[in-house]
């Protein structure tokens, strides 16, 4: 709720200085990203923003950038928000995107979960819920703030290609795995899994893959189960006590939040 974030808000108010209405637009601009588009940070490391507050804020910045400490003072902004908050390279003042960068600092702390790194709260996590079922694709369980992390899911999925070596963190059917999607690969095979969300590592740990599906099947579901042992044949046997690796599309294992940030922009067009 927004009360819950008065004190941030009290903040900013209280750094309208007067003394911007001295500034230059340039001075402002600088005192916009150094100073009020920093104060929400370590609030946006750990939870997400109400669309409310960060529209405050906004309102704030607004304020500070195209009329100094005049709140009252009669005028247009001189472009539009969304234009402000691009990179300069693209035609933007550069402003920093705050709901964008509240989503790239949370899906660090997805990133280090996914991983399994030595935290505390990520071990606590995957031994309540997720012992035997791949996170994104169970029932939500636990707190308001584990729900908002783990629903950006889907956006972090789509940055970060995962090999796996235990296969307990993705989907067998879902998930891209070695660069396919099974339940598109082997359409009419997946018509008779038994489980549309098994992990990769149970798939693989079948004692008789067969298992894994209802019978009797088709001839094509038949046929394309065939296909299917044939594949996981070439590939690398999963291995218990091991961690799933990810790729992310700027070409490394790790995971940068100014990294994701300059990507949502990279297919933008200049402003001319």
């Amino acid at each position: 709720q927004v009360k819950d974030y008065a004190p941030l808000i009290s903040r900013i108010e209280r750094r309208l200085s007067a003394s911007s209405q001295f500034l230059s637009y340039a001075g402002r601009l600088q005192l916009v990203n150094s100073v009020l588009s920093s104060l929400p940070t370590y609030y946006m490391c750990s939870l997400k923003i109400p669309a409310a507050v960060i529209e405050i804020i906004d309102k704030h910045r607004k304020n500070w950038l195209w009329r100094g400490s005049d709140f009252r003072k009669n005028g247009y902004n001189l472009a539009a928000w969304n234009l402000v908050q691009r990179p300069k390279g693209k035609g933007g003042l550069g402003v920093i995107n705050l709901s964008l960068q509240n989503e790239a600092l949370l899906i660090k702390q997805l990133d280090k979960f996914y991983k399994k790194e030595n935290v505390q709260w990520v071990k606590l996590i995957w031994q309540r819920y997720y012992r035997e079922v791949v996170p994104h694709l169970a029932r939500q369980k636990g707190s308001f703030w584990w729900k908002d992390i783990l629903r950006l899911h889907v956006k972090y999925r789509g940055i970060a290609f995962c090999t796996p070596k235990k296969g307990d963190t993705i989907g067998f059917w879902e998930d891209l795995v070695d660069g396919r999607i099974y339940s598109n690969s082997f359409p009419n095979l997946f018509q008779f899994a038994k489980s549309p969300t098994i992990s990769y590592w149970k798939f693989r740990t079948l004692e008789d893959q067969l298992e894994g599906f209802n019978i009797p099947m088709t001839r094509q579901a038949h046929n394309e189960l065939l296909e299917l042992q044939h594949t996981l044949e070439q590939l690398q046997q999963v291995q218990d006590g091991t961690k799933d690796e990810s790729t992310f599309i700027w070409g490394n294992q790790r995971f940068s939040s100014s990294k994701y940030y300059r990507h949502h922009f990279a297919n933008v067009a200049p402003h001319p």
